[in-house]
C-alpha cells in the first residue's frame, strides 16, 4: 500500500484514493513558502498540461493529511530550487528541473506513492509554482466567463450570465498576492501599497483588474474577464439571439461602407465582443491600428498594429495614455482606427480623426442609451482640457459619428443588441437621432426574457454611402414591406 493510501486509511481522511490517482484536492492550496517562485511566470502550454488534474482537484474534497504531505514536499522543493539560474521564459526546462528535485525529495523522505499519486501530486505542485494556483480550474473551464476574487475566501464566477460562488479559495492574502504578482510581473507592471490598482492581462488575452489594500478593505480583489480561446463570430451571436441575420448583414455593410460606429453599453454587456465581431468585417487588405488599455481585441486580419497604454513608473514618469496613443496612431497611416474604449479626453482626438479622413473607425463607450452616449461623448471631450463651446463639440459629434450600437445585458443574463441608432445631424442646439432597430420584449418564459430585435421601418440617411461601396440592401432589411 502506498503512503498516500495509508494516510487516508489510517487518518480517517475523506479522500478515497485509488491506485490511479491522488486525493482530488491536491491542487487547492500551498505553503506560504511558495512565494519564492513569484518571479516565475506561467505559460499557456503549461496551463493546458495542468488543467485536467487541477480541474479534478477543484471539484472534490481531500484529506488534511494529504494536504500536509503536499505542503511538506512543495516547501522542500522550493527550498531546493535555484531561482537565480532558472529562466522564467523556459517553462519546459523549469518543469524538468522541478521533476528531478521532486523525485529526489520523495526518495530522500522514503515517500512511496503509486504512479498515479505521484503524477497528480507533481502536477498540483507545479501548478502552484508556475501556474495560477486556485484560479487554474476556473481558467480552464470554458463555461466560466468572469472570475471575481473578493479576498482569499470569497471567489465568485459568472456562468451563462449568472453569478455564483466558486468552490475554490486561497489560503491567505499573501497567497492571493503571490498569484497576482505572477500575473502582473511578466507585463512589467507592479502592484503595491503605493500603487494599489493595476490593469493587466493573462497570456491568453483575458483582462485582469486588481485592487489591494489599503484601497480594498476585504483583501486583494481580482476581476478577470475571460475571453473564449475561439473568439465568438457573427454566426455565434445570431445563434445566441444577440442579433438577427438581417442586422448582421446591415452592420457588415456599414463597416465596408466605412461608417464610424460607437458601441455603447454597461459593464459586462458584451461591448468588446461586439467590437470584435464588427472588426472582423474590415477587409483584410486594410491597415488597422488598435488602441487599448490592456490588449484584448482579437482581430484576425493580417495587417494589424496593436498599441497598449502604459502606467507611470515608480518615479511617476513614463506614462503613455490612450489619448497619447490615439494622437500617435494618426501618424501611422491607418486605414482604420479601433479604440478599445473611450473614457476621457481621447474622445475628442477620436472624433477629430473620424472627421479628418479616418472613416470607418470604431470605439466603445459606457452609456445606458444612445442619447446618453452623445452626452458622455460631450463630457469626455470637455475632459480633454480645451475650452470649447458645447455647440462646437456637438457639431463634431454629429459630423463624426454615424451609428450607435446599444448593447445591453438583460435581467436573465443574456446579452443583446437593444438599439441601433443613426446620428442624423444637428437641429438648432440638439443632435438629432433615429432608431433603425430596437429590441422588443414580448414576455418571460422559464425565467428567460422572450423578445425580438425588429426594424423600425426607417431607412438610414447614409444608405447612399453603403451603396457607393457596392452593397445593396433590400428594403425588407429595414422592415419596409414586412409586417410584425
Amino acid at each position: 500500500m502506498s503512503l498516500l493510501k495509508r494516510i487516508n486509511t489510517g487518518g480517517g481522511g475523506t479522500g478515497n484514493v485509488s491506485g490511479g490517482g491522488s486525493d482530488p484536492n491536491a491542487g487547492r492550496s500551498s505553503s506560504s513558502s511558495a512565494g519564492g517562485a513569484g518571479s516565475s511566470a506561467g505559460s499557456p502550454s503549461l496551463l493546458s498540461q495542468n488543467k485536467a488534474v487541477i480541474g479534478q482537484n477543484a471539484r472534490t474534497g481531500g484529506s488534511e493529511k494529504y494536504m500536509d504531505l503536499k505542503t511538506r514536499v512543495q516547501g522542500k522543493l522550493l527550498s531546493e530550487l535555484d531561482h537565480q539560474t532558472m529562466d522564467p521564459g523556459r517553462p519546459n526546462e523549469i518543469r524538468v528541473r522541478i521533476e528531478e528535485l521532486f523525485n529526489a525529495i520523495l526518495a530522500d523522505e522514503s515517500m512511496f506513492l503509486s504512479k498515479g499519486e505521484r503524477h497528480n501530486l507533481f502536477e498540483a505542485i507545479v501548478a502552484e509554482i508556475l501556474g495560477f494556483g486556485p484560479l487554474e480550474p476556473l481558467l480552464a473551464d470554458e463555461s466560466v466567463t468572469e472570475i471575481m476574487v473578493n479576498g482569499p475566501k470569497n471567489v465568485f464566477i459568472e456562468q451563462k450570465g449568472m453569478i455564483t460562488r466558486a468552490n475554490v479559495s486561497f489560503e491567505s492574502d499573501e497567497h492571493v498576492m503571490r498569484i497576482l504578482d505572477r500575473i502582473v510581473a511578466p507585463l512589467g507592471r507592479r502592484i503595491d501599497e503605493s500603487s494599489p490598482l493595476v490593469d493587466a492581462r493573462l497570456p491568453d488575452g483575458s483582462r485582469v483588474n486588481a485592487v489591494i489594500k489599503p484601497v480594498a478593505l476585504c483583501g486583494p480583489t481580482i476581476t478577470i474577464r475571460k475571453f473564449s480561446k475561439k473568439p465568438l463570430t457573427v454566426d455565434d451571436l445570431i445563434r445566441f439571439g444577440s442579433m438577427t441575420k438581417e442586422i448582421a448583414e446591415f452592420l457588415r455593410a456599414c463597416i465596408i461602407g466605412r461608417l464610424n460606429i460607437v458601441v455603447a453599453g454597461g459593464t459586462g454587456s458584451g461591448k468588446t465582443t461586439l467590437l470584435n465581431v464588427l472588426s472582423s468585417f474590415i477587409p483584410n487588405n486594410e491597415r488597422i491600428v488598435t488602441v487599448e488599455n490592456a490588449a484584448e481585441l482579437q482581430l484576425r486580419q493580417e495587417h494589424v498594429v496593436t498599441l497598449e497604454s502604459r502606467p507611470p513608473n515608480l518615479e511617476g514618469k513614463g506614462q503613455i495614455t490612450i489619448q497619447d496613443l490615439v494622437v500617435n496612431c494618426l501618424r501611422m497611416r491607418p486605414d482604420r482606427i479601433v479604440v478599445g474604449e473611450c473614457r476621457s479626453g481621447e474622445a475628442l482626438d477620436m472624433l477629430q480623426a473620424m472627421n479628418t479622413g479616418h472613416d470607418g473607425s470604431l470605439t466603445t463607450a459606457h452609456a445606458n442609451t444612445p442619447r446618453d452616449t452623445i452626452s458622455r461623448l460631450e463630457v469626455m471631450c470637455l475632459m480633454a482640457g480645451m475650452d470649447l463651446p458645447v455647440r462646437a463639440i456637438r457639431e463634431q459629434i454629429a459630423s463624426a459619428v454615424d451609428l450607435i450600437c446599444q448593447q445591453n445585458r438583460l435581467r436573465d443574463g443574456s446579452r443583446k443588441i437593444e438599439k441601433i441608432t443613426e446620428v442624423q445631424g444637428m437641429e438648432g442646439e440638439v443632435i438629432t437621432m433615429s432608431d433603425l432597430f430596437e429590441f422588443e420584449q414580448t414576455g418571460i418564459e422559464n425565467q428567460k426574457i422572450i423578445g425580438r430585435i425588429r426594424p423600425t421601418g426607417l431607412r438610414p440617411r447614409f444608405i447612399g454611402q453603403i451603396e457607393d461601396a457596392g452593397i445593396h440592401l433590400p428594403p425588407s432589411t429595414f422592415g419596409i414591406g414586412r409586417s410584425y
